[in-house]
């Protein structure tokens, strides 16, 4: 067994990663850090954990890191770089916050509004996203779990853009998401009566996953990329389904997307014309997406649909922890969606 800390334990991807490795074969939680939670038995936070026998919730600084074998940090963003610069070296790291996410600590600096803390550690970190960087994770110490929107529309767009069945400057990225993206924090804008009854647009043109959405498309354009892409808030707590308008074949982008994710576990591209819906994998790791015609010729709708909380972070971030580990990169993570 491999032992694992989760630090951030009292937010909502710390308690899906409990729950995930809960029933995973090869890992033990043997340490939860949640600084204003500590002392706190994991009962108290989630009831619905009770059934699991958890450590007690701690202080980062109280955790003995001895016999840890990875860390998952499941923290606020803009506070991972300097609780990971002051890890013991060499300790293995899976963070599904942004802070290594970009590779350039400027490009950092720009969309987050403050220095990077650890530039010399965001130069070994790896971008998170096992599909595209599996063996760069196998070896990294630390991976950055991709962002939840982000990934929806990467999995959706970059091998098109990989295979040259799209025109990369004609790619207009439509997303909706769950209130649970936003986190577990009080937000008065995230309140029931706020949110219910309604959905809108939100961050328009300066959304902070635009930057990952720039860094990848441009890897595998091999030139700058520039996508519209706006994110609307859904009166719901799980699910991103995002409904991508693209220039292209629809035949010839519907075969690129079933040719690249033929072989991957989790990647389910369905039958022409069929459209993805967020019910069907919610609770789930996987990603269904579709592909449509349109009206016009040489147009197309690609939809890409996951579940924020598992594949658009906890999950995402055990299927790293795996492939850092030398595990089955599926395991503990075959569970069927919830339905309905």
């Amino acid at each position: 067994m491999h032992k694992v800390a989760i630090f951030g334990a009292s937010g909502y991807t710390g308690a899906e990663l409990v729950r995930l490795i809960a029933t995973h074969p090869e890992l033990e939680i043997a340490a939860l850090a949640a600084d204003r939670r500590a002392g706190s038995e994991m009962a108290e936070v989630f009831p619905h954990l009770r059934h699991l026998a958890l450590p007690r919730l701690a202080r980062i600084e109280e955790i003995d890191l001895g016999e840890i074998d990875l860390v998952f940090c499941a923290l606020p963003h803009a506070t991972t770089q300097e609780v990971v610069a002051a890890l013991p070296a060499g300790m293995r790291v899976c963070d599904l916050s942004a802070d290594f996410r970009l590779e350039d600590p400027e490009v950092y600096a720009h969309w987050y509004g403050r220095p990077h803390q650890a530039p010399a550690l965001q130069a070994e970190a790896v971008y998170g996203l096992p599909e595209f960087y599996r063996e760069r994770i196998r070896t990294a110490r630390i991976v950055a779990s991709t962002g939840c929107n982000a990934a929806t529309g990467i999995f959706a767009m970059r091998p098109l853009i990989e295979a040259g069945v799209v025109d990369p400057d004609e790619i207009v990225i439509d997303l909706k998401t769950g209130v649970s993206g936003a986190g577990r924090s009080a937000k008065e804008a995230m309140l029931h009566a706020e949110v219910s009854e309604g959905f809108h647009a939100y961050n328009i043109g300066r959304h902070r996953h635009l930057a990952e959405f720039d860094q990848e498309f441009a890897k595998a354009a091999g030139r700058p990329v520039s996508v519209r892409f706006t994110a609307h808030l859904l009166p719901q707590n799980r699910g991103i389904l995002a409904t991508c308008y693209v220039k292209g074949d629809p035949q010839a982008i519907h075969a690129a997307l079933a040719e690249r994710y033929a072989a991957e576990p989790f990647l389910q591209v369905l039958p022409f014309g069929q459209t993805p819906h967020t019910r069907h994998v919610r609770g789930s790791n996987f990603v269904h997406l579709g592909v449509s015609d349109e009206r016009q010729p040489g147009r197309a709708t690609v939809v890409a649909v996951l579940d924020n909380l598992v594949k658009g972070a906890s999950g995402m971030g055990v299927q790293n922890a795996n492939l850092m580990l030398g595990l089955d990169e599926t395991a503990g993570l075959m569970l069927a969606p919830v339905f309905p």
